[in-house]
């Protein structure tokens, strides 16, 4: 009779996921119900051209002084505040803490002369100064992610006198010859960055996606595989959009300071020596004096740790920690590992290095 019963249970739960399955399928195929993301609220406290520093509301700040979020020249930065219950953003503001991000925009004709002086130099410690003067503080922390903690490298390492507290990187680049791909294609002159850049004089964001995907080109059917194992589950199928769509939202990189990398940074591989000249100077990275995070992802495609744990070395800080995470790129910043690991012990560091 048990045995039985225990028959019967099953058909209904296997009838029950096949129902949920072709009913998420046909909204998922038809683009319906899609989730809403980054949806944490904000106001805009900085704007230059398309850049803008959002400051997210929070009646929870007992942390001093604020962090600054920089994210990467490409890509959007609502992968970091996805979805409510799976967003970065959103578990710092829980722990206290007052959070900005810089979001540099999507690049145009306009931005096609930005360089890495640009953001370094220009951008980067005007948004400080503007979350400083926002939160009423005399420091600032500064978190970068992927490229984006590159410029905060550059930055800090440029601008010595910056108030910046502590500084906080993850899957970040230092040591270019590790990055795979097309990447590697254009530091061995296979591929000139003019074979890729085209009439707004940027790379285009359909390019960006493609070289990104070519790291692993199996990636679609495992992760379609996984999607029909899963339909019948509703907050699996929303955080599947929800990534998908961010996946394929991605923004031009700047002609100007795609040259100006890939001379620098492929070719030369210029930061792993510890100094690289930007402008008319000599940038060093032994100027980092203050504490530093460098925080990897133990499972990434992109920015293996390999590519990041020589900043360890090169900077001038006493305190320097290193932290591996068992993730991948854009597990480091989103989803369960992210929520479990990432968060808290970014927050745990902050919180033993806050006044």
């Amino acid at each position: 009779m048990e045995a039985s019963q225990g028959i019967l249970d099953s058909l209904r739960r296997d009838a029950q996921r096949s129902y949920f399955r072709a009913r998420n399928g046909i909204k998922y195929v038809a683009g319906i119900g899609r989730p809403e993301v980054g949806i944490t609220p904000s106001e805009i406290v900085w704007t230059r051209e398309k850049a803008r520093l959002l400051r997210y509301e929070s009646h929870k700040r007992t942390r001093h002084p604020p962090l600054v979020i920089v994210w990467s020249i490409v890509g959007r930065s609502y992968i970091l505040d996805l979805r409510p219950g799976y967003s970065f953003v959103e578990q710092l503001l829980d722990a206290g803490i007052d959070v900005f991000m810089l979001d540099w925009g999507a690049a145009d004709a306009v931005d096609a002369s930005n360089t890495l002086e640009t953001y370094s130099d220009s951008y980067l410690p005007e948004a400080l100064g503007a979350a400083m003067d926002a939160a009423g503080e005399s420091e600032v922390d500064v978190l970068g992610y992927c490229f984006g903690g590159t410029i905060c490298v550059l930055t800090v390492a440029g601008t010595p006198k910056l108030p910046v507290r502590d500084l906080v990187v993850m899957a970040t680049p230092i040591d270019f010859s590790h990055l795979a791909g097309v990447l590697q294609a254009l530091a061995r002159g296979r591929v000139e960055i003019d074979d890729l850049v085209d009439h707004t004089g940027n790379i285009p964001a359909e390019s960006v996606y493609r070289s990104a995907s070519h790291l692993r080109p199996t990636m679609d059917i495992s992760k379609y595989a996984n999607l029909w194992e899963k339909l019948w589950n509703d907050q699996f199928v929303e955080g599947f959009q929800a990534m998908g769509q961010w996946l394929r939202d991605q923004t031009a990189f700047p002609g100007a300071c795609a040259r100006q990398s890939t001379e620098l940074l492929l070719r030369r591989n210029a930061l792993l020596t510890g100094e690289i000249p930007l402008g008319a100077r000599r940038v060093r990275l032994a100027d980092i004096t203050c504490p530093v995070l460098n925080v990897m992802a133990e499972h990434d495609h992109l920015v293996p740790p390999s590519a990041s744990e020589p900043l360890s070395a090169l900077v001038g800080s006493a305190d320097v920690t290193d932290l591996r995470i068992p993730a991948g790129h854009l597990g480091l910043a989103a989803g369960r590992d992210a929520a479990q690991i990432t968060v808290p012990r970014i927050v745990e560091w902050l919180n033993d290095h806050s006044s």
